[in-house]
Order: C-alpha cells, then structure tokens, then sequence
C-alpha cells in the first residue's frame, strides 16, 4: 500500500508529443513556402531584367546603331603639317558606310598616333553624319643618321628626323605627302653621338646632351648666327659638351647651358674676325674667359651657301 505508486496519465503525454511535432512540421512547411516564394520571386526579377536588357539592347541597335540616319556621310579631316588627307584617312580606317555613333572614336585617335609623325589627335561626331579628326603633327628640327650593312655590300645610310622635344620620327614617304618639298635628307643639322638604341620611332630621347643639341639648333635658327654660317652637325657625344660644325668648316664648341649666350659671343668673335680678314676654325665657347681661338685666312673659307626661306606649314587642309 505505502509503496504503491500512483498510475500516470499517459494519454496526455502522447498529446503533447503530438502536438509538438505537428507544430514542427507546420512551420518547416511554412518556411519552405516561403523559401519558394522567394526563389519565384528573384528569378522572376532576374527574368525581367534580363528581358529589359534584351529589349532595350534590340532597341538601341534597331533605332541608334544600325540606323541609315547615322550613316557617315562627310569625313572632315584637318592637319597643321605636310601629311595628305588622303593618307590620314587610311590611317583613320573609317570606312563610309559606317554608323557614326557605332563608331569607336578611341580606336580611330589610337590608329592615327601609331604613326611616329602624329603628334596628336582628336577625333569628334557632329551628328547626324560628320565625323570631325584634327591632326597636329611633329615637325623635325633635326636628322640622325645611322649607318648600316648592305646585303649586297657597302654602306647605307638609315634617316631620323627629331623634333624639338626630341622625339624620334621616320622619314615621310613623298607619296604620302600633300605638297611636294624643296627640302633633301640633308635639309636639317644633323646630330651626331646618339646610342642607336635610342632611335624608336615615336619614343623621346631624354639624354641631356641630345636636348642640349636640339635647343641649340632652334636657338640658332633665332640667332643672328644664322645669317651669316650654315649649322651642319653637333656633336652631342660627349656628356659636357656639344661640338657645333658648320657649312664653311668652323669648329666651336658649347657648353650646355646658357646657349643663347655663347651664340651672342659666337656673333661678336665672328664679326671681330671679319674686320680683321680672318676666319674661325676652332671656336671654345664653353670657356668663360680668355676664349681659346684658331684663325684663318678669310680667303680660305668656302662662302656661305645662299639662305632659303624657313619652309613654313602649310594652312590646314580640309576636305
């Protein structure tokens, strides 16, 4: 009797139980509804943002890209150098049938400065159907020449022209010129001593005595020097000094700095020299004081060639 236990109501544990586990099963049902539903939605929203882009991208090509309206028509080049326009527009690759707003004005800028001439260019759509190219070239102050082997034997000469800053060009084919020039290879002072290593088309040469060369050219070209003597070569070997020679066979030499300087000295020697019937053969201007000079006989010196006109640019071209 003591030890007796008392009977438990087992029904109400197994409703418990039950119940329990329908609630479970109810709420994973739920969360897999909503789980659904939201798988639904996202690929619907994917769907139809696809579905835009489709459209909108048939849209574009159908109104803008391959619209006849946009067809280019007129092809307006320009250039401030000697470059024909026929040339630029092969090198522009713009065929006339093109779309003007397909058209991809990156390539055609990038085309066009590949040529080691161009200096720059800028490219531009004038809707409906004009597209714009404005070309600014490199004009060369300076040669380089550079001997190489012949297979057949002998020697030939390789010619590169420098601009001010001291970029790098290949020589232009006279063909692919728009007007025919006075000027031979052997138009422009040449410049001697540069690595030919360094000689890439399009490529600046940064060497300081081969700036030093070419600040001297254009100095004497604005100098009163440039009246009276015919600058044919430096000589930019050495790292300290330049060794200018000239048409009538005069040496000098300059240092690199203050250039407008010597050529005023250079002037004042020269014309003390006149008066007294005599020549410069060698010439050390990079000497502050008591310049180092060797005389000769005024009668010796060949006469200084007659001076040509500065060939100027032409006016830009348009077509």
């Amino acid at each position: 009797m003591w030890f007796r236990r008392k009977p438990k109501n087992r029904r109400l544990g197994r409703e418990q139980v039950l119940d329990v586990k329908l609630r479970s099963s109810q709420v994973r049902a739920a969360r897999t509804r909503l789980g659904a539903i939201c798988l639904g939605v996202l690929f619907a929203t994917v769907f139809g943002l696809y579905l835009v882009y489709r459209t909108g991208d048939w849209a574009l090509n159908r109104c803008v890209y391959e619209n006849k309206a946009f067809t280019i028509q007129e092809l307006d080049v320009q250039t401030d150098g000697v470059i024909a326009v026929d040339q630029l527009r092969r090198w522009a690759g713009v065929a006339s049938d093109e779309n003007l707003l397909a058209l991809d004005l990156a390539r055609v800028k990038r085309d066009l400065e590949m040529d080691s001439r161009i200096k720059s260019v800028s490219v531009e759509r004038i809707l409906p159907r004009t597209l714009r190219i404005r070309v600014t070239e490199r004009e060369p102050v300076a040669q380089v020449n550079v001997p190489l082997p012949r297979r057949s034997g002998g020697i030939e000469l390789a010619v590169y022209y420098l601009d001010a800053e001291g970029y790098v060009m290949l020589p232009l084919d006279p063909r692919q010129r728009a007007t025919r020039t006075n000027q031979g290879t052997n138009s422009f002072p040449v410049i001697a001593g540069i690595n030919a290593s360094e000689l890439q088309p399009g490529r600046r040469i940064l060497t300081p005595s081969v700036q030093a060369a070419l600040q001297l050219i254009m100095a004497f070209d604005q100098s009163s020097m440039s009246t009276v003597v015919d600058l044919k070569r430096v000589d930019a070997s050495s790292p300290s000094v330049l060794v200018a020679t000239t048409g009538q066979g005069s040496e000098v030499v300059f240092g690199l700095v203050d250039l407008d300087q010597q050529l005023l000295r250079w002037y004042e020697v020269f014309n003390f020299g006149q008066k007294q019937s005599k020549a410069i053969a060698n010439l050390d201007l990079a000497v502050t004081k008591n310049l180092p000079i060797r005389w000769i006989e005024a009668s010796a010196v060949p006469p200084s060639a007659p001076k040509l006109p500065k060939t100027l640019r032409p006016k830009k071209q348009h077509v």
